[in-house]
């Protein structure tokens, strides 16, 4: 390896892609071509990266196949950061089985995490646990250290361990420290502040409380009867009763947790539950329906009990009821709270969870997608809707690294 390549891996080891493009930028040979992809990765070309990665492994011929596996490692990880799912996975498993085979335990690491990465993102979210518990820690370099903390941290977020949480972020910082990557210590930054932004809002008689995440774990957490407008259900500890696909339920129930300890009116019922403003008998008679449905469903938790104006949520142990509700009211906001478990979502099941038609929703999610707090894979019947991830995941491309000298 020639000078000017261990300069330019060393210098994008570091984050200079400036620096490291100045040394290759006029070479084609399959190590320039390699190190320039990586650069221009870091600088954010997507397309013209993978290209040059693309350009490298061809390069590099069939009797090169270390050199071959760590291109198209770099190659899975340019996808990732397009949010490109479109290939198979098979090719970077069989590259980090390459990669071991030649004793590059690092690279091969780095292939494992995008993998891992790759299941968050597409909202396989046990799986995405399961690779990354798999990994052996201790042969993990500072850099992929902070990446799989981030991972690990994204996992507890989304299940509200908030504990497990703040412990990953812990590690991830002192591994970003070590690493010296600044990008990797903005991302640790990053997510540790969105601990301090409001999660939900408690809503109380005569006004609201904005919460935060750890906050609502505590809410979650405690012996309430918590009816939570985030994720469409009801629940006490650790015994959930999902609705998000039960739209006129949960009207019901929210409709009873604003009211409690009092009760709640039949035509008030009525009108939040089956969006009407003249009630009649066949409502009426609806509404009688729906609540023996409900009643039946939180039979565990509480007792729907039947007033001369309406009916009143009796919480059984003489529990308190909290009512939990997105951090900002509207359409939109109701989308977020829904996709932010992690998982992915069909506009169908959106709008069976918000109770609006499909094209409402439609339109709703286009505007979230173009300010960037929704994402989408698949096309047509085959597309699912997603929260982009609490991480950023800043490309680590553990290339040059493995370029270098020794």
């Amino acid at each position: 390896m020639d000078s000017l390549i261990a300069a330019s891996a060393r210098a994008l080891a570091t984050g200079d892609a400036l620096g490291a493009l100045k040394r290759v930028a006029l070479r084609e040979d399959p190590p320039a071509l390699a190190l320039r992809g990586i650069a221009m990765a870091q600088l954010g070309e997507h397309p013209r990266a993978r290209e040059l990665l693309r350009r490298a492994a061809r390069g590099f011929g069939a009797h090169e196949e270390l050199a071959r596996a760590r291109c198209v490692v770099a190659d899975a990880e340019v996808a990732l950061a397009m949010r490109d799912f479109a290939g198979s996975p098979r090719a970077l498993a069989q590259a980090a089985a390459t990669l071991d085979a030649h004793a590059d335990y690092g690279n091969a690491l780095q292939a494992r995490l995008i993998a891992a990465r790759r299941l968050l993102l597409l909202g396989r979210l046990q799986e995405a646990a399961e690779a990354v518990a798999a990994l052996d820690a201790r042969r993990l370099q500072p850099p992929l250290a902070a990446v799989a903390a981030l991972i690990e941290a994204e996992l507890a977020l989304r299940s509200l361990r908030m504990d497990a949480a703040r412990d990953a972020l812990a590690r991830a910082r002192e591994a970003a420290a070590r690493a010296g990557v600044p990008a990797l210590m903005a991302e640790v930054a990053d997510v540790r502040a969105a601990l301090d932004r409001p999660a939900a809002r408690r809503i109380v008689a005569g006004g609201e409380q904005a919460l935060r995440l750890d906050e609502v774990a505590a809410h979650l957490a405690s012996d309430a009867l918590v009816v939570d407008a985030c994720r469409r259900g009801l629940g006490v500890g650790g015994t959930w009763c999902p609705l998000a696909r039960r739209p006129v339920l949960f009207a019901l129930a929210r409709a009873l947790a604003e009211a409690w300890p009092g009760e709640a009116d039949r035509d008030a019922l009525i009108a939040q539950a089956f969006r009407t403003r003249h009630a009649d008998e066949t409502h009426r008679a609806r509404l009688r329906v729906e609540i023996g449905r409900l009643r039946a469903l939180v039979k565990p938790l509480a007792q729907l009990e039947a007033t001369p104006r309406g009916f009143a949520l009796r919480p059984l142990g003489e529990r308190q009821v909290l009512m939990l509700a997105p951090p900002i009211a509207g359409e939109q906001a109701s989308l977020l709270a829904l996709l932010s478990d992690g998982a992915p979502w069909s506009t169908s099941a959106l709008a069976l969870a918000v109770g609006a038609s499909q094209r409402t929703v439609q339109r709703a999610l286009a505007e979230l997608q173009a300010q960037g707090r929704v994402r989408s894979m698949g096309r047509a019947r085959a597309q699912r809707w997603l929260a982009p991830p609490l991480a950023g995941f800043t490309t680590i491309l553990l290339l040059p690294a493995a370029l270098s000298p020794g």
